[in-house]
């Protein structure tokens, strides 16, 4: 099947310039990226891309009621025809025809897109690699924030950049989408609760298990994660770190398609 066609140095030159200015976007964008990647590495090839998005992600944010988020599925739901399933030209094709509603439908209920920066490093041999896209709740929790903790959130009263921002399992929107909206507007993520934390992200007033309890424990406030997306649209201000050390100092998501 694949005998007498070109390899992927023959074609890199041709897929770069492809996608230099643009965003991969791939059903499980994960997967597509660190195949492309690491077949880039084996040539020697630098992959221009800046920004991922995947659309199973924004599937699930978008709660279609679909029995699952198989691309077969959203094709259906979408009225989209495949000719052929599970080839990879055919899955391109159908991806790009769903795309389309799929954006328009997360315009019109205003959510999140899942866009993720990708980087990439050329080191002093001249070897070029590139960054994993490893899970965001992970990454997230180890991302130093540069604003300086102001506290316990009051109700009643702003956030602050720089609070640390906690999730229940018992939200509305997915984790990922509102890990994005809190590293955006300033705050930090935390996969733990203890004093520290600043408030926590629970649909569940009175829970009974996990960090909305947890919380609950130690005093510190909930917030339902539809009241927390509204004070995000008026977060004050924090103390940048940098004033407190002695070192030198130094939106429209829709527009990408």
């Amino acid at each position: 099947m694949l005998e007498g066609q070109p390899t992927f140095g023959d074609v890199v030159g041709e897929l770069s310039d492809i996608l230099r200015g643009r965003t991969l976007v791939a059903h499980n964008v994960g997967f597509d990226y660190s195949f492309l990647a690491a077949e880039a590495e084996l040539v020697g090839a630098e992959l221009p891309i800046d920004s991922v998005m995947c659309t199973v992600e924004l599937a699930r944010r978008l709660a279609l009621g679909t029995e699952n988020l198989r691309l077969e599925t959203l094709a259906a739901h979408w009225g989209v025809s495949q000719m052929r399933p599970h080839d990879a030209l055919d899955d391109a094709l159908v991806l790009a025809q769903i795309l389309k509603p799929t954006l328009a439908r997360a315009r019109d209920r205003k959510v999140w897109l899942p866009l993720r920066e990708v980087s990439r490093r050329r080191w002093p041999n001249g070897h070029i690699t590139h960054e994993e896209l490893r899970p965001l709740k992970v990454l997230a929790s180890r991302l130093p924030c540069q604003y300086v903790n102001p506290g316990v959130f009051v109700p009643g009263r702003p956030l602050v950049q720089g609070m640390r921002v906690a999730l229940s399992a018992e939200v509305a929107r997915t984790h990922e989408e509102l890990v994005e909206r809190i590293l955006h507007a300033g705050l930090s993520y935390t996969d733990l609760v203890d004093q520290q934390t600043s408030v926590v992200i629970c649909n569940e007033p009175a829970p009974d298990q996990g960090k909305g309890y947890q919380a609950a424990e130690l005093g510190v406030p909930l917030l339902d994660d539809e009241t927390f997306l509204g004070l995000l649209t008026h977060v004050v201000g924090g103390a940048n770190i940098e004033e407190f050390c002695d070192t030198p100092a130094e939106s429209d998501q829709y527009t990408l398609f």
